[in-house]
């Protein structure tokens, strides 16, 4: 299977892994992955983030532990899209902050006739106060990559 995710990946906390996992999961052994990092004009309204080359160095370390799928690439993308709409891909694993995103990028798709993604739902990942865990909230200090609470 095809699947493409994407994201900031600012700090690789334990959600951006669950959510690389789940796309290997989905994938399969023989399976292909796409995983676009925000890069350009897309992010510049955020602050103090790291470099793209930082930021994709982290995504792939830790994908480099799985090696259980036959491709994986990771690139730049300048928009919420990536290559999602165009691209041969059979499904797409979203956060519940991208749903919205996955179900625009399927109404595009159908337009230009092609099959929408599978969109795979992966749930928050929370900390230890049952909160989401974000990079915002690792860079104020008040969690760990792993949700476990520093104050």
């Amino acid at each position: 299977m095809k699947v493409c995710i994407g994201g900031t990946f600012d700090i690789l906390h334990k959600g951006h892994k669950y959510l690389i996992s789940k796309a290997f999961e989905v994938a399969g052994k023989q399976g292909h992955i796409f995983i676009g990092i925000t890069s350009g004009k897309f992010f510049r309204n955020k602050k103090n983030l790291k470099t793209f080359n930082e930021r994709k160095k982290a995504v792939l370390d830790y994908i480099s532990k799985k090696k259980t799928v036959n491709t994986v690439v990771v690139k730049p993308i300048k928009d919420k899209y990536g290559p999602s709409i165009d691209g041969d891909f059979d499904a797409i694993v979203v956060s519940p902050e991208t749903v919205e995103s996955a179900e625009e990028i399927n109404r595009k798709r159908r337009g230009i006739g092609k099959k929408p993604l599978e969109i795979i739902k992966m749930p928050f990942i929370l900390a230890e106060d049952g909160k989401t865990i974000s990079s915002s909230r690792i860079k104020k200090g008040e969690i760990d990559i792993n949700g476990k609470l520093l104050r």
